[in-house]
């Protein structure tokens, strides 16, 4: 067992020079890449998601952790082997057409990576049609939607249209999120879930695996 305490203190404090450190010396160390995410980098995002929903941190300092995260991710996933790099689950995120607002976005992105999902982000103003294409291509088991506008979250529903008519809405959870939209709005649509921010987005995802996996 090694000591991920130094790592996680600086995940959590947004420190990316501190974080490239750690996970260098642990690397050195002879510590497997794996386990310095699972027991280090996945616990501290952790931290920070529960920090976050008691009003202990702001999302600045959300983005400052994940950024941090990322320098880790970004030396240790080259190093893992193909098996190791069996994901918590795989998420294709999008803002949808008409719509080019992306920072919440980025921070769902940017939390699913840090809890161990493969996260495909295929950006802003994004048609129902390029959906469709990267559910076919990525076989994602989560889809998730963003939307800030009122004038563009019709197009939630026409996303989840054409994933029905392309017979691959059954094989994916929907969840939406953005400041255009509500949990009614989800069932309305048939979305599986509203994400409120991202830390709701982790826990339902990690709720989705469970499900697919029971």
């Amino acid at each position: 067992m090694f000591d991920s305490a130094a790592l996680s203190a600086a995940v959590v404090a947004g420190d990316p020079e501190k974080v490239k450190a750690e996970t260098a010396s642990l690397l050195e160390a002879g510590v497997p890449p794996k386990d310095i995410i699972e027991k280090g980098l996945i616990p501290a995002m952790d931290v920070v998601g529960e920090k976050f929903q008691e009003g202990e941190v702001f999302i600045p300092d959300i983005l400052f952790s994940a950024r941090a995260m990322s320098e880790a991710l970004a030396t240790l996933r080259p190093l893992l082997s193909e098996e190791e790099t069996a994901a918590s689950g795989r998420v294709v995120l999008g803002t949808v057409k008409g719509d080019v607002h992306d920072i919440g976005k980025k921070l769902v992105g940017m939390m699913l990576e840090g809890a161990g999902f493969e996260v495909t982000d295929l950006g802003t103003d994004v048609a129902p049609s390029a959906f469709v294409e990267a559910v076919k291509e990525k076989r994602p088991h989560i889809v998730g939607m963003s939307a800030l506008l009122t004038t563009t979250m019709v197009q939630m529903k026409n996303t989840i249209d054409a994933l029905a008519e392309s017979g691959l809405r059954d094989d994916v959870k929907v969840m939406i999120g953005g400041a255009a939209v509500s949990e009614e709005y989800a069932k309305q649509i048939g979305a599986d879930a509203h994400g409120s921010d991202a830390t709701v987005a982790v826990e339902l995802a990690r709720k989705f695996m469970a499900e697919l996996s029971a």
